[in-house]
This record gives C-alpha cells, sequence and structure tokens, in this order.
C-alpha cells in the first residue's frame, strides 16, 4: 500500500540519520540523535501508540522496507523449519537486548546503538531473503514480540467485517495474496499466516494491511474491539492454534511483565547496592547481571507462574492452568512498561528540539531553527513520576479482570488475582524510587 510505503521510507530515513548521528555525532549522548530519539522518545511513543492505536510501529517497520528491497536481488525460496517456529528464539533476543542494554549501557553510547540498529536490519535482510513469508517478524524479532504481547490492549484489530462474505471465499486473497490470469501474485495476503475469518486477536499481526488491500470484496479493515478481549479467548486461531497449548506465548506474557519490572529496577539505587552485593567482591558486572536475569526471568517467574497454578487448578494439568491464566500478566506488564517508559519521555519530551537544532546547525552551518534551547526539558519527575503510578494501577484492573474472567470466579482465580496485586506493588515501589535519568542531560 503506497501510504505504508510512504511511513516506511520515513522511518528508513529516520533509521538512517540515527546511525549516522550515532558514529559521527557527539559522544555526549544527552546531544545525540541516536540514543535520545530511540532511549528516551521512540521507546514512549511506541507504548502510547500501542494503547491508542496499535501495532503502529509494525505498520512502519524501516527493517521489512530494507528485506524487500533485498528481496528484489534475491528472492527466499525455502520455508522457515517448522522445528524452529516458536518463540523462543525471539524471547531470548528480548532478553540478550535488555541485557545487553544494561551491560553496554546503550543509552549512553551512541555508537553503541547505531550498532544495534545495523544489527537489526542486517538480522531482518538476513533471515528474509533466505526464507518465504515473514519469519523474522513471526518467530525472531524481539521488537515484534513485545508489540504483538502489548495490542492485547489495542482498542483495534485487522478483522474482517462480515464473516459471511468470506463465508462464500474460495480464493482465500487476504491469506494467499490476489493473482492475476497467469498465476502471478500482484497482491500479496498475509505473511504471517493468519487467515481473516479464523483469525482473532493482535497477535502475530503487524498491522501490514496486505489482507485489506487483497480481499477483492472490501470486507477487511480496522475494526474497534474491546481491549484485552483476546486473553480470555482460547479459541482456536489461525496462525496461532489454542494460546492454552502454547507454551511459547505463554513465556511471552510471562517475560513482557517481568523483563519490565527487571528493565524498571535496574535504573534504582536499590538495584545498585543489590549489584554490589551479587559481585561476590569479583567486581564482574557479566556475573552481576547473569545472576540477576537468570533469576527475574527464569527462576522467579517460574516460582511464581508453578506456584499459583498448583493453588488454582482443578483437574487440569498444573502445567495445563499455567498456560492458561498467563496472558492475564500482559495488562499489568504493558502499565510497567508504559509507566517507566512515559516517565523518561514526559521528562524528556523537550529535549529532541535543541538536538535537532544543533544537528541543522551542525550540517548547514547556520541557525536555520534557531539556537540549540538546552535549556528545554519536560515535566518535573514527581509528576511523571504520579502519572506512572496511575497508568499502573490501570494495568492492574485490566489483569485483576482477566485472571478473575479466565478462572470463571474467585475459586480459582484467587491466586493468580494475589500474584497479580503482589506484582502490582513491586511494581509500584520500583517506579517510585528515584530513577536514574539516563540519556537525558540533568541540569
Amino acid at each position: 500500500m503506497t501510504w505504508r510505503r510512504f511511513l516506511q521510507a520515513g522511518s528508513l530515513l529516520l533509521a538512517g540519520v540515527l546511525v549516522l548521528h550515532g558514529f559521527f555525532g557527539p559522544d555526549f549522548a544527552p546531544r545525540n540523535l541516536a540514543t535520545l530519539a530511540v532511549w528516551v522518545h521512540t521507546r514512549g511513543l511506541l507504548v502510547l501508540a500501542l494503547l491508542a492505536f496499535g501495532n503502529a510501529f509494525c505498520l512502519a517497520c524501516p527493517f521489512t522496507l530494507a528485506r524487500d528491497l533485498a528481496r528484489k536481488l534475491s528472492a527466499p525460496v525455502r520455508r522457515w523449519p517448522r522445528a524452529w517456529r516458536s518463540k523462543a528464539p525471539a524471547l531470548l533476543l528480548f532478553a540478550l537486548v535488555l541485557f545487553v542494554y544494561e551491560r553496554c549501557a546503550l543509552w549512553s553510547s551512541p555508537p553503541a546503538t547505531a550498532g544495534l540498529i545495523l544489527a537489526y536490519f542486517a538480522g531482518a535482510i538476513l533471515v528474509d531473503v533466505n526464507f518465504k513469508g515473514a519469519p523474522f517478524c513471526k518467530w525472531l524479532c524481539p521488537l515484534g514480540q513485545f508489540n504483538f504481547a502489548g495490542a492485547a490492549l489495542s482498542p483495534f484489530e485487522v478483522a474482517a467485517k462480515d464473516l459471511s462474505v468470506c463465508a462464500s471465499c474460495r480464493t482465500k486473497d487476504c491469506l494467499r495474496g490476489r493473482r492475476d490470469e497467469g498465476g502471478n501474485v500482484t497482491l500479496r495476503g498475509c505473511e504471517t499466516g493468519l487467515f481473516l475469518p479464523r483469525k482473532v486477536g493482535n497477535m502475530d499481526c503487524t498491522f501490514c494491511m496486505d489482507c485489506v488491500a487483497a480481499c477483492p470484496e472490501d470486507n477487511a479493515g480496522l475494526v474497534l474491539r474491546m481491549p484485552g478481549a483476546e486473553l480470555v479467548d482460547d479459541r482456536w486461531r489461525s496462525g496461532v492454534g489454542r494460546p492454552s497449548e502454547r507454551p511459547d506465548l505463554a513465556a511471552l506474557s510471562v517475560v513482557f511483565l517481568f523483563g519490565a519490572l527487571l528493565n524498571a529496577y535496574a535504573m534504582t539505587a536499590p538495584a545498585f547496592a543489590l549489584a554490589e552485593r551479587l559481585s561476590f567482591g569479583l567486581r564482574s558486572e557479566t556475573l552481576t547481571l547473569t545472576v540477576m536475569f537468570t533469576v527475574g526471568l527464569v527462576l522467579l517467574p517460574a516460582a511464581v507462574l508453578l506456584g499459583a497454578a498448583a493453588l488454582s487448578r482443578g483437574s487440569e494439568p498444573l502445567v495445563k492452568t499455567a498456560l492458561r491464566f498467563s496472558p492475564a500478566l500482559i495488562p499489568l506488564g504493558l502499565g510497567v512498561w508504559t509507566a517507566h517508559y512515559g516517565f523518561h519521555f514526559l521528562t524528556g519530551a523537550g529535549t529532541l528540539v535543541p538536538a535537532v537544532q544543533a544537528v541543522v546547525e551542525d550540517l548547514s552551518g547556520f541557525e536555520f531553527l534557531g539556537r540549540p534551547l538546552w535549556g528545554l526539558g519536560g515535566l518535573s519527575p514527581m509528576a511523571a513520576q504520579g502519572i506512572g503510578q496511575g497508568v499502573l494501577a490501570l494495568g492492574l484492573v485490566g489483569s485483576l479482570a482477566a485472571a478473575w474472567r479466565q478462572g470463571q470466579g474467585l475459586k480459582a482465580s484467587w491466586p493468580w488475582l494475589l500474584v497479580c496485586a503482589v506484582l502490582w506493588g513491586a511494581g509500584a515501589w520500583v517506579l517510585s524510587q528515584p530513577m536514574a535519568m539516563r540519556g537525558v542531560a540533568v541540569g
């Protein structure tokens, strides 16, 4: 779709600017567009877009445009191996990005941030010029998995407008693409394998709108729906299957929440004190972070989930109960991410203006946009924290409602209600701590 290509081209151009400024701009992170735009502004806008619209980043993804251009030179012929069709690799990459973010202090390193952007482009191109469809988006992209989980709370969904129209369809253009008389694809269908009449929710949906363009009956579009409804809907769905039979989707829900808590906690003074104690006198930051991530993303979540499942299950297997209730953690997880990223975005919202002014001045030699206003900032930390606590409370309400609905009453749901309340308390405490103003100049 032309308008989507326009968005992708714009984001690709922006990515190029960020890479160049990351490598050749000032080393001081708060004045470099790479660190400032990526770690302060883009992350804040990302979570706000998820709540207001849905998977907006994937809609305008520059990596997809780059791989489409590369495919003109080398068309893929292989299919993604069935044994690799799991979210596990993407979750490992997601945890790795969080780990590297802390270990390499990406927020303070413009060259490292630029390198991460280039690595993303390289990964998308390398995978998708070798395999058909969109395997990088569906199975490997850490940012994509973040968007898929968060979009469960979106008020919009790409869906069929009238299922009776789909019932008479024989070509399945929304899935296979539209073809001419010679059998050549003129408009591609869904590359992540979602058949609209049997699609439920936003999991694996990149909002590419290819299905909308391919539908010959104009029966596909962006429709309003109840945010979070898919979290308690265990129907078999196209491209996904039954959520309660997908351990990797449960792991995505868990990592989405615990990764949010760990990422926010790592920026607080208590985390620095804990890291000092965990170093065991070895002064090894890598070892300390490895211990923190193993506990925070593996051991603690496993204990919490299996413990709650043991208390709430009836006659079904323990793991089945854990898989069924795990999506209820997503609203609270999005609440933590939004409160955390929103804090940095709100306190540093104005900092992008002087950085852009400085870039224009450096490139042109003239002050076309005026002298850089380095004093611009945003809301006070106290005001941003207050807003964040309100958002976190809304996330708690969403998780409590999902857990209650999934348990169909207090008898089965009370352990999960307790888990949500305890994790909300942990998040509220973390977000109330003085937080490092990463990537933003103080004073």
